[in-house]
């Protein structure tokens, strides 16, 4: 993608599915066309424009032709990508080329999960591996405790500054009426949790909840006359780096840096121009290496970057304004319920964790073991 594209393309709509722990014979799909039928009446549209259909699942095994059969619809373009909880942000960048080469006006990307309902084990089994499994990791869990641990040890990142990105999701959440935990959290009960993998305790491990959610994608010029203001697409970046974490070229530096820089020098913005991050959290250690590897600051400086409050509400960089997936919804795959909040944050639709004057925001997905890296910015009109 260059930057011809930018701004092209708008969100028109978004919206969640109920989220939480569904009653029981609820499917993903249920979930997907719940989220679909929401952000369609966002936008002032109706599942009749819906001509482009993007849709990732680990528990439907080919998504775009269940949610067309469900939702009663024969999209043109479609796009079955899955590389985990960047497949969102991957399908944005493949509905901006779709938009633009006209091969669909109105782009739906659908996610949905029963991950809680129908159990972890069941919803993402992970995939053999004769070099892994000896060592029996609890997967992701212990991928993540490995990033965890080779930063502790390169750069003095501290089971504190971990917990430091859980308190701050967490006073996000409390100010957020859809998040599923509601009683405050300090770093002392972060640190005395039960230990999951070390260093991660299970605070510092995401939610499992049932939850999805659906964004539509139009021309700007389409937007412009739809019932929301739109949010402009301003740069998508995509990177793939490994596919298990013992083929990991580096611990501590993901392909969030090539994410990153694509997305920036697409959008001709860069670090300082953003107002607001969702970034992915599945463990408390993604946000730190995610700051690092997108240029928020240097590589290894994350975990102070984050101490003090710096990414609650309050200080100086907001982050997983919703309470990310440590503390508002983690449905399996979290990259769509992020973009979501950037979108609400930039139309000012959030009450009282409303960022001010909030032009750019950047959402980060992230897929596997560190594996996939996809990072968006959206602007409001002044972007442009």
């Amino acid at each position: 993608m260059n930057a011809s594209m930018r701004g092209r393309v708008a969100v028109a709509g978004i919206a969640e599915s109920d989220l939480g722990q569904m009653a029981a014979g609820t499917t993903p799909l249920d979930l997907m066309a719940q989220a679909t039928t929401r952000a369609l009446a966002d936008a002032g549209l109706s599942l009749r424009d819906v001509d482009g259909l993007f849709v990732a699942s680990a528990q439907v095994r080919f998504g775009p032709m269940m949610l067309a059969e469900y939702l009663g619809i024969s999209p043109r373009c479609f796009d079955g990508t899955q590389i985990g909880g960047s497949s969102f942000m991957s399908h944005v960048a493949h509905a901006v080329q779709a938009i633009e080469a006209g091969a669909c006006q109105v782009a739906l990307i659908a996610y949905g999960s029963t991950q809680r309902s129908v159990s972890r084990t069941t919803a993402s089994r992970p995939d053999p591996n004769p070099y892994e499994d000896p060592f029996r990791p609890l997967l992701p869990v212990s991928a993540y405790a490995l990033a965890a641990s080779r930063h502790m040890h390169e750069y003095g990142t501290t089971r504190r500054h971990l917990a430091e990105v859980a308190v701050a999701a967490r006073q996000w959440a409390l100010l957020n009426p859809k998040a599923w935990e509601k009683e405050p959290l300090a770093v002392e009960q972060v640190l005395s949790s039960r230990m999951v993998s070390e260093p991660l305790t299970v605070r510092d491990c995401c939610l499992v909840l049932d939850g999805g959610g659906a964004m539509v994608l139009t021309s700007a010029s389409r937007a412009r006359s739809l019932r929301k203001p739109p949010v402009y697409v301003l740069g998508v970046g995509e990177a793939l780096g490994h596919g298990t974490i013992s083929n990991m070229p580096e611990l501590t530096t993901t392909c969030a840096v090539q994410s990153g820089q694509a997305a920036f020098a697409m959008a001709g913005f860069g670090p300082a121009d953003v107002d607001v991050l969702g970034l992915y959290d599945a463990f408390t250690i993604t946000p730190i290496l995610f700051l690092e590897d997108l240029g928020f600051c240097a590589k290894g400086d994350g975990g102070a970057f984050v101490a003090d409050g710096a990414i609650a509400p309050g200080g100086r960089l907001p982050v997983n304004t919703n309470g990310g997936g440590l503390s508002y919804c983690h449905p399996g795959m979290y990259g769509l319920l992020a973009m979501i909040e950037i979108v609400r944050q930039i139309r000012g639709e959030c009450g009282e964790r409303q960022v001010a004057s909030c032009d750019v925001g950047l959402a980060h997905g992230n897929g596997a073991v560190l594996s996939s890296q996809c990072t968006a910015l959206f602007g409001s009109a002044g972007t442009l």
